[in-house]
């Protein structure tokens, strides 16, 4: 296996290239288990995921990292009401958050329908749109499985 500095470089060493970060090989472990996370990991689950990579890599080196990256911009900070700061890369794409308040999954989807009444509502009510988010919270019900996120 190669070793992280040894791997293609991920999208988030990528991004911190583009902006001029020095990439230390820490920060570059801690770029690659952003990129390749599925979920919304805190900053205990990076450390936990960086560690099993870097043995080295110390909580405060990852605080320090995800703080930077948040910065200039390659990673979004969210509070999913879990007491927690939870994170992404920032990917471009506009998507919202489906929370299960049980289970703590997060759901990603994208609704046109959805997109289509927040700019009507806004520019009925006089504004316009620059930016906007959307977090919901629920339980999953049990007739319903993972494969029936909207899209």
């Amino acid at each position: 296996m190669d070793s992280p500095e040894e791997a293609l470089p991920s999208r988030l060493e990528r991004a911190c290239a583009e902006r001029g970060l020095k990439m230390t090989g820490q920060r570059r472990v801690i770029a690659r288990v952003l990129s390749e996370s599925a979920d919304h990991p805190d900053v205990e689950e990076v450390y936990r995921r960086a560690a099993e990579i870097d043995s080295a890599i110390s909580l405060a080196t990852v605080y320090r990292s995800m703080r930077l990256f948040e910065d200039i911009g390659i990673i979004q900070r969210h509070d999913f009401g879990d007491g927690r700061a939870r994170y992404e890369e920032a990917r471009g794409d506009h998507h919202h958050h489906l929370i299960d308040i049980e289970s703590g999954e997060v759901v990603e989807f994208q609704d046109a329908q959805l997109e289509a009444a927040v700019a009507r509502i806004a520019r009925d009510l006089g504004f316009d749109l620059i930016g906007q988010r959307l977090e919901i919270f629920g339980r999953r019900t049990k007739s319903k499985t993972k494969g029936n996120e909207p899209t």
